[in-house]
């Protein structure tokens, strides 16, 4: 995303930096950066950052936009091809069939927590190559959750967090399927 030129200049400032308020200049306006207040420079202020409580993992919470909130009654969802991505979605669905695909998604931030309330659904969500998920978070009851991506910790430009209860339904996660064959082919 920096051309470079701009990389050139950040990496000479990361290079001579002293404090980690000179660092936090070259990394303010990436996306995915989350900073605790007390780090941030008084100009961003505008923009509040959630304090990261504990040693537990911080998530995102909503951001200054807000969660997308999905609903569906016996419904089709998708959000497909270029689409503006905040750090939480919440699905409140019932009957309905629901189509997430990030592959050419905006992103916000690197982590996205979707938080599902789902009854008799069928939830798919399509990430690109690199990214990463953890549907360790999710309760299902009659019901399944699977994921065909890597899980584990952050990685990557892209990690999806899905938590939530899902009866009588299922939740899919999985790369397009024309990485998932080329994989296959490449024996990876």
């Amino acid at each position: 995303m920096l051309s470079l030129g701009e990389f050139t200049e950040r990496m000479d400032t990361v290079l001579a930096a002293k404090t980690r308020g000179d660092l936090n200049q070259v990394l303010i306006d990436l996306p995915g950066i989350q900073m605790r207040p007390e780090y941030l420079p008084q100009t961003t202020a505008a923009f509040p950052v959630q304090p990261q409580a504990g040693s537990a993992p911080a998530y995102p919470a909503a951001g200054p936009g807000g969660p997308l909130v999905l609903k569906g009654r016996l419904s089709s969802l998708t959000r497909k091809g270029r689409w503006d991505v905040p750090s939480v979605i919440r699905l409140d669905t019932f009957a309905s069939s629901v189509t997430l695909d990030f592959t050419e998604a905006v992103m916000q931030t690197q982590v996205v927590r979707i938080e599902v309330n789902d009854s008799f659904s069928s939830i798919s969500i399509v990430l690109p190559a690199e990214a990463t998920a953890d549907i360790n978070g999710v309760e299902t009851v009659a019901s399944s959750a699977t994921t065909k991506v890597r899980g584990g910790a952050p990685f990557g430009p892209l990690h999806v967090v899905v938590v939530g209860k899902i009866f009588c339904g299922n939740v899919n996660v999985a790369h397009p399927f024309a990485t998932r064959l080329r994989k296959f082919i490449n024996g990876a």
